[in-house]
C-alpha cells in the first residue's frame, strides 16, 4: 500500500502508511489536523450494552493516542440474522453512550449481516498540528508510564471458558469501558515524547513498536506492572487466549527476560488488551506533574520502565 500512496505525493498527510501509527493524521491547516481511524471486533463481554461501549471506547482511544480528541463517529456493524433486535439496540445505545461521553457525536454507520457478531467505529477526531502525538519519538532517559492496569485478555477468556470469578470480570469490564481522554487531557501540559495505546499486540508487542519506531531500547520492571485482580490466578492455569502466543511468536525474538521470570508471565506481558491505557515516553522531570494533574483528575498511572540509549531492544528485568 506504501508503494501505491508515496508520502511525497501527499504532504499533507502527517502520519500515514510510510509512518504506521494508532491513526491516520491529516493537515487541516497550520493550526489543526484531522485524525482518522477505525476499530472492531467480536464481543468480549456478554453484556451487549458493555459491548459496546467497550467497542466505542477502543475505538476512540487510537484519536486520544495520537493527542486528539474525537468529533465524529460511524459504527461499524456484522450481525447474524437472528441476533434478537433488543441485543442490537443495546449495542448501539452503548456505544452511543460512549461516545457522547467523550463529547462527539455518532452520525450513522454501515450493517451487514456475519454469522458472528463484530462491532466497531469508524472515528475522526482533531488535534492542533503542533501537539500530534506518535509512537516514534521516545528518547533515551525517558521514563515509561502506563495508564490501565494490564490483564483483560486473559480475564476475559477465562470468563468465556466458564473460569472466571465474576467480580474479576466485573473490574476488567469497568476498566474497559473508561476513556483514555483524561490522560490526554493531563499530557497537554507535558512535554512528552511518545504515546501509544495498549490493545490486541499486548504490552510487549506496543511497545516494541515504540522501541523500533524511536530507535531506542527499553527496560520494563515487571514488578511494577499494574495487573487486573485475577490475571495472575488465570496466568498460573494458563488460560491464555491463542493470541497472547502468537504475539510472542511474532516479538519474542525483540525481547530478554530475566531468568527469574517464568514462562506465565512472560505470556502475562505479552497476553492481547481491550481498551487497554496509554503507554507514554516522557522526560523524567515531567513525570511526577503529569501523576499528579492525573491524581487531581482521580487516576492513577504507573511508572513502568525507562527508555535505553541502545539499539530497539525490550528487556524485562
Amino acid at each position: 500500500m506504501s508503494e501505491l500512496f508515496s508520502a511525497a505525493e501527499y504532504p499533507k498527510l502527517l502520519v500515514g502508511l510510510s509512518e504506521p501509527d494508532d491513526a491516520a493524521v491529516w493537515r487541516l491547516n497550520d493550526e489543526q489536523a484531522l485524525v482518522f481511524t477505525a476499530d472492531f471486533f467480536t464481543p468480549v463481554v456478554d453484556d451487549p450494552y458493555d459491548y459496546g461501549a467497550i467497542a466505542a471506547a477502543n475505538a476512540m482511544s487510537d484519536v486520544y493516542a495520537m493527542g486528539g480528541e474525537p468529533f465524529l463517529a460511524l459504527h461499524l456493524a456484522a450481525f447474524p440474522a437472528d441476533l434478537p433486535e433488543q441485543v442490537i439496540i443495546d449495542i448501539l445505545r452503548g456505544s452511543a453512550d460512549k461516545v457522547r461521553e467523550a463529547g462527539a457525536i455518532v452520525a450513522g454507520g454501515h450493517t451487514i449481516d456475519d454469522d458472528e457478531p463484530k462491532f466497531g467505529l469508524a472515528v475522526l477526531g482533531f488535534v492542533p498540528t503542533d501537539r500530534v502525538l506518535t509512537k516514534g519519538d521516545a528518547c533515551p532517559g525517558d521514563v515509561l508510564v502506563l495508564t490501565k492496569p494490564l490483564g483483560v485478555g486473559i480475564i476475559t477468556t477465562a470468563f468465556k471458558a466458564d473460569q472466571a470469578h465474576l467480580e474479576h470480570v466485573a473490574i476488567a469490564t469497568d476498566w474497559m469501558k473508561r476513556l483514555n481522554r483524561d490522560a490526554v487531557v493531563a499530557l497537554r501540559a507535558s512535554t512528552v515524547h511518545a504515546v501509544t495505546d495498549i490493545s490486541g499486540f499486548g504490552l510487549l508487542g506496543h511497545a516494541w513498536e515504540v522501541a523500533e519506531r524511536s530507535g531506542v531500547g527499553l527496560r520494563i520492571r515487571f514488578d511494577d506492572l499494574p495487573l487486573h485482580p485475577g490475571a495472575l490466578q488465570y496466568a498460573d492455569e494458563l488460560l491464555f487466549p491463542a493470541m497472547a502466543s502468537k504475539n510472542q511468536a511474532d516479538h519474542d525474538v525483540h525481547v530478554t527476560f530475566a531468568p527469574r521470570l517464568e514462562h506465565e508471565m512472560q505470556l502475562l506481558a505479552f497476553c492481547p488488551e481491550t481498551s487497554g491505557g496509554l503507554l507514554i515516553s516522557m522526560p523524567p522531570h515531567e513525570v511526577e506533574p503529569f501523576l499528579a494533574r492525573y491524581r487531581a483528575m482521580g487516576h492513577q498511572a504507573w511508572v513502568i520502565g525507562k527508555v535505553l540509549g541502545a539499539e530497539p531492544r525490550i528487556e524485562v528485568v
